[in-house]
């Protein structure tokens, strides 16, 4: 009965009116989306294991793969750009084989689209105090705190997001891969671009503040509203040049980003993703609604198409949603509630993460997104 009903429900919606602020559009049109990532997974373990995964997403209906090439230092491609810092083609784990190109040569032919995932973006590493590869053979990429420690937020520990040096190591980075990879798109998260508030007190960083602000240092509380919007307004600056080199290398590519929500965002990892929709920066926003009861999900889902999203920027709106993660596992009602609301306010994609909770939940998801 509850796959009867979602059924049923895509019909309606197909053929009621639509509000001036949600878009049209037949249901087969939305994004339907998950990501595949090489932790708590197998999937990129070899190419039998790619081929399997890609080809269980196309049976289920997804025809969107948000596939991470960057993580640890390391990448999941041949990457010369990290060759020259690293000494490292591709994560050693990998041999002579690359993850991403056997992914799009599953995906092409059946018509998945193919996004590359930035997964750790301006994240050097996890778990790692020296700030790994990158920071080692860069102490000065590495970003500080106001003890002059590496940066760190929940273990992971952090570059530069303001140094001109590691901006243009990661524009070289993504732009290798759109040079090199028939990839749709690519993607940034709560990641990229990203920085933990408590960083920004390195030497380059103070200066540049200083610079801005008749010689004053910045404040010693990292929350303060000014310091936080200052910096903010420093990682739009570089999504802007970002997306500028990639349009020039592919106007078609997708300019794909799925931050956290807002305003929490902006304050925890200076992510100010409302002004990236106003200055037209990005094709698609997928803010991660990870919530793990309706209400709570109905709640920042209404907060995001009520105010934080315009009518004009409404079309690159998805819904980011929480399907696994550790032990954890989503009800079908759940996902139920989620999908149905997300219809209902005409929400043109939903992305889930991550790919292996796929496996518990096949029968569903082949009945409510195949054709």
């Amino acid at each position: 009965m509850r796959y009867i009903v979602i059924i049923l429900s895509f019909f309606f919606m197909g053929c009621s009116k639509k509000t001036p602020q949600q878009t049209s559009g037949p249901t087969d049109q939305i994004i339907k989306g998950v990501w595949l990532t090489n932790v708590a997974s197998t999937a990129l373990d070899s190419k039998e294991n790619i081929v399997e995964a890609v080809t269980k997403c196309h049976k289920l209906g997804f025809n969107t793969i948000y596939m991470v090439v960057w993580n640890k230092n390391r990448t999941m491609f041949r990457s010369s750009v990290v060759e020259k810092i690293t000494g490292e083609l591709i994560d050693p784990i990998y041999g002579n084989r690359d993850p991403l190109q056997e992914v799009l040569e599953a995906a092409k032919p059946l018509g998945i689209k193919v996004i590359a995932w930035f997964e750790f973006g301006f994240a050097s590493a996890h778990g790692d105090a020296s700030g790994g590869l990158l920071i080692r053979k860069n102490p000065d990429w590495a970003s500080r705190d106001i003890n002059g420690k590496i940066t760190e937020k929940n273990n992971f520990y952090w570059l530069n997001a303001f140094h001109p040096e590691v901006q243009k190591f990661m524009i070289e980075l993504i732009s290798e891969v759109v040079q090199n990879y028939d990839v749709d798109g690519i993607q940034g998260d709560d990641r990229l671009p990203a920085l933990p508030s408590n960083g920004g007190y390195d030497a380059y960083t103070v200066s540049l503040y200083k610079a801005d602000h008749d010689g004053q240092l910045p404040p010693d509380d990292y929350l303060d509203e000014d310091w936080i919007h200052w910096r903010a307004d420093r990682l739009t600056d570089f999504l802007a040049n970002l997306s500028s080199h990639l349009k020039a290398i592919d106007p078609d590519l997708i300019i794909s980003m799925a931050p956290s929500i807002y305003p929490w965002s902006k304050t925890n990892y200076l992510q100010d993703w409302p002004t990236w929709l106003e200055r037209g920066l990005v094709d698609e926003i997928i803010p991660q609604i990870y919530r793990y009861n309706f209400k709570a999900y109905q709640h920042e889902l209404d907060k995001i198409v009520n105010h934080q999203i315009d009518d004009q920027n409404f079309k690159s709106f998805r819904a980011g949603i929480l399907l696994k993660v550790n032990n954890y596992i989503a009800s079908e009602s759940l996902l139920d509630s989620i999908i149905n609301y997300n219809r209902s306010k005409n929400v043109q994609g939903d992305v889930y993460f991550f790919y292996e909770g796929l496996k518990s939940h096949e029968e569903y998801f082949s009945l409510i997104y195949s054709n």
